[in-house]
């Protein structure tokens, strides 16, 4: 492949290994990424066992990579690679985000971590490197989770802290002020989780995918509402999904592109696009199994190159450490509008409160003009009834609206219906089981008395048993007596005999 000419070869929604000049970064997983003007910036990551402490850059339009040379923030002296840990220490599982010139890393597992997530900062003009200081309600140390760039804020979900324990909570981190904050959502949150992906929709809904704990995978997707502070699990159309977790995603427009992932057994073939604004997924591509596109850990990003918008994967894990590149150029779609993702209920509720403000406004109007009326006459009357031709559309709008609520209210009335009905079944179920639990705690009293009988039986058997064999041994000794008893008295009269014989006795 001609490295000058690689991108006249890319077909739309393929992917293409890059040809690479020069030395490569050593393979990892679980690295962090960005792109930043056509380079690909990757820091850190796990390599069999061993945390990875280098930042790397990749150049699209060169194909060839580099070592960021990184220096302390209070000395502008360049650190020896064998001091390089001091700038920025081996890190896996951590985050990176582009804000302003800087490249910001949040969180990840390291060996000397704190007892919060740190914040550090990489100028990319200067090289430099060092620790930002932040207040608030600081986050507790942790790796694995998502961090999203929404407006000036960053917005951090899940991970899996120090000691293993997996975490659902949500951190705002206000970028002008440093100040962390802590989110108290409402409604049902995910389930704790770590290595899922995030991704924002229309700057105001962050949207969580996937992931797993330390014992089940997760296919899912869950919403969280930026205004309302609301989770929601809105009804998903498209392909069906398989549970993944390491995978990577990044944006263009209104889709959110996934890649890579597995469930410790395989990685998936499977790239994925949500389009946000229709909830549905679909099937982009696949690749084979063991390609390294079908890895956990590796990192996707978006960058612009000629002016097109592409698709940049490095590194992964699938039984074998991965550094290679790829890039994909996806067809472009037709925007659409976003989706609102609110009940009927709170529709209707916002477009009645719209109606009846509107209405308000009417009636003041109106009579604000009747008052001048009485200094400066009376209007014309076909403006007159314009004016009261939309009094009276207003007025029949919020009629519909209100008649709307009303039956949402209706509905809400059924449900809580079937939820008392359901409950009380409950109840009466409840008190069945205690039934059933009292029967079963006589049944085993009634057991345990009978396994006592069976054990003073089992032991006369034994007793009895004893008896019949001392029997049995008194009888072969009484037979034995017996025996013994007519050999002698055969003897004795045999020896009698010999005597007479001995003394003359004449036998008769």
């Amino acid at each position: 492949m001609d490295i000058d000419n690689w991108h006249s070869e890319l077909e739309y929604d393929q992917w293409l290994r890059l040809p690479v000049s020069g030395p490569r970064p050593s393979a990892r997983y679980k690295h962090a990424a960005a792109v930043v003007d056509e380079k690909l910036y990757i820091s850190g990551g796990s390599r069999n066992g061993r945390y990875l402490s280098d930042v790397q850059v990749f150049d699209l339009r060169s194909l060839a990579w580099s070592a960021l040379k990184l220096k302390m923030e209070s000395n502008a002296d360049k650190v020896e690679e064998n001091n390089l840990q001091e700038v920025f220490p081996a890190t896996s599982g951590h985050n990176m985000i582009k804000w302003g010139n800087k490249l910001l890393i949040l969180g990840g597992h390291s060996k000397n971590s704190s007892d919060g997530v740190t914040v550090r900062a990489i100028d990319l003009e200067t090289q430099q490197c060092g620790v930002i200081k932040t207040s608030g309600k600081v986050p507790v140390a942790r790796g694995g989770q998502s961090v999203t760039l929404v407006g000036s804020r960053l917005i951090m979900f899940g991970g899996e802290d120090r000691s293993r324990h997996l975490l659902n909570d949500v951190h705002v981190l206000d970028l002008d002020t440093m100040t962390w904050d802590v989110v108290e959502a409402t409604q049902t949150p995910p389930a704790p989780r770590f290595d899922h992906t995030a991704a924002v929709h229309a700057e105001r809904y962050l949207l969580i995918f996937g992931g797993c704990s330390h014992s089940i995978f997760f296919n899912d997707l869950h919403i969280l509402d930026l205004q309302t502070m609301e989770w929601s699990q809105p009804q998903i159309q498209g392909d069906l999904v398989t549970p993944r977790a390491g995978h990577a995603g990044t944006t263009i427009d209104e889709n959110w592109y996934i890649v890579g992932g597995g469930d410790n057994r395989s990685g998936t073939p499977e790239t994925l696009v949500f389009n946000m604004s229709k909830l549905g997924w679909s099937v982009l591509t696949r690749v084979k199994e063991r390609d390294p596109l079908a890895s956990e850990g590796l990192n996707v990003c978006s960058a612009s190159v000629n002016g097109e918008k592409h698709l940049v994967t490095f590194g992964g894990y699938n039984g074998k450490y991965n550094n290679e590149v790829f890039i994909m150029k996806p067809k472009p779609t037709d925007s659409t509008r976003p989706k609102i993702f609110q009940s009927p209920a709170a529709a209707a509720a916002a477009a009645s409160v719209t109606a009846a403000y509107a209405l308000a406004k009417s009636e003041k109007l109106d009579f604000i003009e009747t008052e001048d009326s009485n200094f400066g006459g009376v209007k014309e009357n076909n403006s007159a009834q314009d004016f009261s031709i939309e009094i009276n559309a207003i007025r029949e709008e919020n009629k519909v609206l209100e008649s709307s609520v009303a039956e949402v209210k209706a509905e809400n009335s059924r449900l809580k219906e079937k939820i008392d009905d359901i409950n009380g079944t409950y109840a009466e179920l409840s008190k069945e089981l205690h039934s059933v639990q009292g029967q079963l705690v006589v049944e085993r009293s009634r057991c345990s008395k009978l396994e006592a009988q069976i054990a003073e039986l089992q032991k006369m058997l034994e007793t009895l048993q004893s008896i019949e064999d001392e029997v049995q041994l008194l009888r072969r000794q009484k037979s034995m007596l017996e025996r013994n008893m007519e050999v002698a008295a055969a003897q004795r009269q045999g020896s009698g005999g010999v005597w007479r014989w001995i003394a003359g006795t004449p036998n008769t």
